[in-house]
């Protein structure tokens, strides 16, 4: 299985290569080739965390296992979208975000073993935290980018750059990530309240205290925008927060102890 994650990381390379290749020659026509690598490396990525989560007895959710997941999930999203959103400028970061986190699951290999197979709840509970998070992931890299242009355009910087879809545009398939995340997370904490007994007991109350807290600050950013007409920097600003809330929920206490403290 080694093989295959050495194989990964140079196919999420070559992706990644490719993708500067195509932003610095935007009249080139090798994009394919950059999609092809990029296939690739999610196949013997899914492969290899295959083995890595499932072919173990129960279920290795270690901290490295559940973030290369989220990245691969990412990756996919993203390959599947990049052309619909046209945000090429993003795919280098994704593509080499995702081989940077398999190589360090690859040379840190943890373990934090789940049955998952006597408890079906709990697996929609983890299914649905894990496609919210990606997806209000993709929407914080999308506030990114959208702030990025934006200040480009403000110091009349934007020619150089590739092309772009307009301002709007990004601003309005962020709205439509940070709806469907919210949604999927919402399903996720109900059915957290409702089947995992444990949710706010010592140790993890901080988890779920922490969802809400972001869940609160994504419904209210929809709701200012629907209403108010929100947009500009509060909306990144508000985009971004809600991913570090979220990310030090799923990952901040095992970050301590399955990395720090080891």
């Amino acid at each position: 299985m080694e093989l295959l994650a050495v194989l990964a990381m140079a196919f999420y390379l070559l992706a990644a290569v490719a993708c500067v290749h195509n932003l610095l020659h935007p009249h080139h026509k090798g994009r394919q080739y950059g999609l092809i690598a990029a296939l690739c490396a999610l196949f013997l990525h899914g492969l290899w965390l295959f083995d890595a989560v499932i072919l173990v007895p129960g279920q290795n959710l270690s901290m490295l296992n559940v973030a290369s997941l989220i990245s691969l999930i990412i990756c996919l999203l993203m390959t599947v979208l990049v052309s619909r959103f046209n945000v090429w400028l993003l795919m280098p970061v994704v593509y080499g975000f995702a081989g940077l986190l398999l190589v360090t699951d690859f040379l840190l290999p943890g373990s934090y073993s789940m049955h998952l197979e006597t408890r079906p709840e709990i697996l929609l509970h983890i299914g649905l935290a894990l496609i919210s998070y990606s997806l209000l992931t993709i929407a914080c890299l999308l506030a990114i980018l959208l702030g990025f242009l934006d200040h480009r355009l403000k110091k009349h910087k934007l020619t150089n750059l590739p092309t772009m879809p307009p301002l709007m545009t990004i601003e309005r398939y962020l709205f439509r990530l940070i709806f469907a995340g919210v949604v999927l997370l919402t399903l996720s904490i109900s059915s957290g309240l409702f089947f995992l007994q444990e949710m706010f007991s010592p140790g993890k109350a901080h988890k779920a205290v922490l969802s809400i807290i972001a869940w609160c600050l994504y419904v209210t950013l929809l709701w200012g925008h629907h209403r108010l007409g929100w947009r500009g920097r509060k909306v990144i600003w508000a985009t971004l927060a809600g991913s570090v809330l979220l990310t030090l929920a799923y990952f901040g206490s095992r970050f301590v102890s399955e990395i720090l403290l080891r």
